[in-house]
């Protein structure tokens, strides 16, 4: 637990503009998908909610997405030394300050009271999670899942570190999203902290921004002095307040769960879907697959490679353009009707093939100096993504190439998402990174195979 007072300096918000923050990853959900998601907020205290997740809330709203937000605490405990205000005078005026900021994102309506004491969250968690179980079960099976919004579990405070603590138990136990939100992490943290650096940005338009601002302003007696009287101060002041006047929110982002399917699944899914259509993912005609195929090209750090392999190929598009640069080339997908297109194209090249096989299970004989994995490792299960990568590294020569490139929105129906993909790969293999491309849509990443006689 660190240790820190709202009345310390901190960490100035210029560090946090100069240490890169603001190019981090951009959290991947757009207005439809978060249309389709059900949310749950938590807020330990009146202002939780808006400076932290102000603009969220907005978007939310916007959106039409289902929202309930559930506040614990009155905060009556903002003040204790103050000679004018009672806690009890306190939590009232900071409930009616809660409802005004609530008004103001569009949620008037969409939120319950728990009233429970401030800084006691801790000796009531068990009260928490049975209200949270009951506000989840209540919330009908939205297509893309139920989304549980709270504060970062290790934000410092007891209080938001016992919310944070409870929401994410639950969101493990229901396969539910989970989106982090920090507060006093920014005053007490400093950029050399690694915890950030795996968040994600949620670019804020400048209706958010203003929505964000009016919520925030209704909670005047944090922002005010209560009197001019010792006791009464500012409780957040403006330096810590230019945290959140940043034209963004930052979360720790986990998706739902939405299904847990197999390879063999996927290999079922697939082969009915390539034979529904000819071209399922408009591989040939979508500026957005044109344009990511010519940045995996550029990524790779070798013009020429021996030995390549391409993993969930498709109808071969990318198949293609990777054998021109190998000596010998071999695409496999799990769909037979993929494979018989990808082949087509790969006819042309003496040293390219494409064959059918249901990885990891399967696994094609010899060794890479190429293996790319593009849009196809959360079709698997964490167990069977796991075994791919054993079987990648073993299969791929020292110094050879591992590109990963994954869309990064939920993938509905299935248990991983493309960044999790990629925090496992970095995870089990720790091989060192070559580089690192990463966009609202997806994430490109190359590592490199360390000798195994250094390693």
């Amino acid at each position: 637990m660190v240790t820190f007072s709202h009345a310390d300096d901190g960490t100035d918000e210029q560090a946090w503009a100069n240490s890169g923050l603001a190019a981090i990853g951009e959290l991947p959900l757009d207005p439809a998908e978060l249309a389709r998601m059900d949310f749950v907020v938590l807020a330990a205290h009146p202002d939780d909610e808006s400076l932290g997740a102000g603009g969220l809330l907005a978007r939310l709203t916007s959106a039409g997405a289902h929202v309930e937000v559930l506040l614990c605490s009155a905060g009556e405990a903002s003040h204790p030394g103050s000679p004018t205000t009672t806690p009890q005078q306190l939590a009232a005026v900071r409930r009616e300050e809660f409802a005004a900021a609530m008004a103001a994102l569009g949620l008037a309506d969409s939120w319950q009271f728990l009233d429970l004491p401030d800084s006691g969250l801790a000796q009531n968690r068990a009260v928490i999670a049975e209200r949270l179980a009951e506000m989840i079960s209540q919330r009908g099976a939205a297509e893309g899942g139920l989304v549980i919004v709270a504060p970062y579990r290790g934000d410092g405070h007891i209080d938001h570190d016992t919310l944070g603590a409870v929401a994410a138990e639950a969101a493990e136990a229901g396969s539910h999203g989970l989106l982090e939100y920090p507060i006093w992490y920014w005053l007490w943290a400093t950029p050399e902290d690694t915890a950030w650096r795996n968040w994600n940005r949620l670019p804020l338009s400048p209706g958010e921004q203003r929505a964000k601002r009016a919520a925030l302003h209704a909670h005047t007696s944090q922002l005010l002095p209560l009197s001019d009287q010792p006791g009464d101060e500012v409780l957040l002041s403006e330096q810590f307040l230019a945290h959140f006047s940043r034209p963004f929110e930052v979360f720790a982002w986990r998706p739902p769960v939405t299904g847990r399917r197999s390879a063999r699944d996927a290999e079922a899914v697939f082969d009915a879907l390539h034979r529904s259509t000819e071209d399922p993912w408009r591989y040939q005609d979508s500026w957005y697959e044109q344009r990511k195929r010519s940045l995996t090209l550029a990524a790779l750090p070798e013009q020429k490679y021996d030995a390549g392999l391409e993993a969930g190929c498709s109808i071969g598009t990318l198949s293609e353009e990777l054998a021109k640069r190998c000596g010998r080339f071999l695409a496999v997908d799990a769909s037979g009707t993929a494979v018989a297109s990808a082949a087509e194209r790969l006819a042309r090249y003496p040293g390219a093939e494409a064959r059918q096989l249901t990885l990891p299970e399967q696994w094609p004989e010899g060794n890479f100096d190429l293996i790319v994995v593009s849009e196809m490792g959360y079709y698997l299960p964490a167990v069977e993504l796991e075994e791919l990568f054993s079987r990648i590294s073993g299969s791929l020569s020292p110094g050879g190439t591992l590109l990963l490139c994954h869309w990064r929105h939920p993938v509905a129906g299935w248990e991983l998402d493309g960044d999790t993909v990629h925090a496992l790969a970095r995870s089990q293999l720790r091989w060192p990174s070559a580089s690192i491309y990463r966009e609202r849509d997806f994430v490109l990443e190359t590592f490199i195979a360390p000798d195994q006689r250094d390693a």
